[in-house]
């Protein structure tokens, strides 16, 4: 006997039909990107249990839209799309649509859109938000819920947030650069003042510290996170009477800026420079060589960010409503032992 629909959920629906929620949230939104056999199973299973997926009288009854706003400076790149993937995953699993809005990384288009967005859906999700603390501040004082992923600036304890581990991954980055026995490591950090470039700054230095090494200003350049500007920023530090054996980018971006400066000087890599990035986006396995990186796990914070708003839409309580999530150092083909004279 079917069970009744008011009992059954998506989760018991994959259970039975033995394939993943979002397989099934897939096939309940008619995506064509399921295999048409599982498709049918998937049907059967909803047809012999009475599922219905009444997300009207769901959203009444919750007074809820069912709409999630996800604010992203920029859908294409790679860095932007693991986030936006994982999100929009999590979301679909929950039955949940959402409202995509790209600011362009644009202060006043993102005030904009987020007031739109504030009026129409439930809660949102900003990524790497150009919004000051206080103009967030403002949106928590009005009863609006929202969890900001990758902040660019630091923000108050009250604004929940999920991040990766910066000052950990560039420890792991510069700890494996001093354990080849590189002592002159260089740096490409991103924008002063950004929270990611501070606390990968931190891990560079304190990495330094540890092995003895006074860190030299003459080897930290600033740059934003491109491969135009990285390698701009490497062909500086390459170009010193006494340059680095090595060049710790803090994204694979600018790594790979690096790594096209070296080349244009007639250095082989990883024979005559070291370089490392972070992020761990397509970049890092399509350049020649592969790059060391720190991996973040991009779509793992998407549906981080997914689930803790979805805690605070429901009123659950929070022992914290700050979220890091760990990073790994991803060994490939651009770092090598110091080479000896």
């Amino acid at each position: 006997m079917a069970q009744p629909a008011s009992r059954m959920t998506i989760r018991q629906i994959a259970g039975l039909a033995g394939v993943s929620i979002a397989t099934v949230s897939r096939v309940l939104n008619g995506r064509d990107d399921v295999a048409p056999e599982t498709r049918e199973a998937v049907r059967q299973i909803i047809r012999e249990q009475g599922y219905t997926a009444n997300r009207s009288a769901r959203g009444l009854s919750a007074g809820r839209t069912g709409l999630v706003g996800v604010l992203v400076p920029l859908v294409f790149p790679a860095y932007f799309a693991g986030i936006l993937a994982g999100a929009a995953e999590a979301l679909s699993e929950r039955d949940l649509q959402i409202v995509l809005s790209p600011t362009g990384g644009e202060h006043d288009r993102e005030v904009s859109l987020l007031d739109r967005v504030h009026g129409l859906t439930d809660g949102a999700v900003i990524i790497l938000p150009e919004e000051s603390s206080e103009e967030l501040e403002f949106l928590v004082d009005r009863g609006y819920r929202f969890v900001v992923i990758d902040p660019l600036m630091p923000l108050d304890d009250r604004i929940p947030s999920v991040s990766a581990a910066n000052t950990a991954g560039a420890d792991q980055a510069m700890r494996h650069l001093l354990d080849l026995g590189h002592r002159r490591i260089a740096q490409i950090t991103g924008p002063k003042g950004w929270v990611a470039t501070e606390e990968r700054r931190r891990g560079y230095r304190g990495a330094l510290a540890a092995a003895g090494i006074l860190p030299d200003p003459e080897l930290e350049v600033e740059a934003t996170p491109e491969i135009d500007a990285g390698r701009e920023a490497a062909g500086y530090l390459l170009d010193l009477p006494n340059p680095p054996t090595a060049i710790f980018a803090f994204n694979d971006n600018t790594a790979v800026g690096a790594i096209e400066a070296a080349r244009a000087r007639g250095l082989h890599l990883p024979a005559d420079l070291s370089v490392v990035g972070f992020d761990d986006v397509e970049h890092a396995t399509i350049a020649t060589p592969k790059l060391t990186t720190v991996r973040q796990p991009l779509a793992e914070m998407g549906r981080t960010g997914v689930s803790l708003l979805m805690r605070l839409l429901e009123g659950q309580r929070f022992e914290t409503l700050h979220v890091e999530l760990a990073t790994r150092l991803v060994v490939r083909e651009s770092t090598a032992p110091l080479r000896g004279d």
